[in-house]
């Protein structure tokens, strides 16, 4: 709550660059104007995207 659209592309750099991935909970790329972001490794991630769905 209350994180502003740079603390998100700050988090979003160290997830990539350490090979993850981040995205919507409908796995898209929209999380910064909807505030709904989720992020892991690509396996984890789609897992979790499965139970949030």
């Amino acid at each position: 709550m209350g994180l502003k659209p740079w603390d998100m592309l700050a988090g979003e750099l160290l997830i990539r660059e350490a090979g993850g991935i981040v995205s919507d909970f409908q796995g898209g790329h929209n999380y910064i104007q909807s505030g709904n972001i989720a992020a892991g490794a690509p396996k984890a991630l789609k897992q979790m995207l499965a139970q949030i769905r």
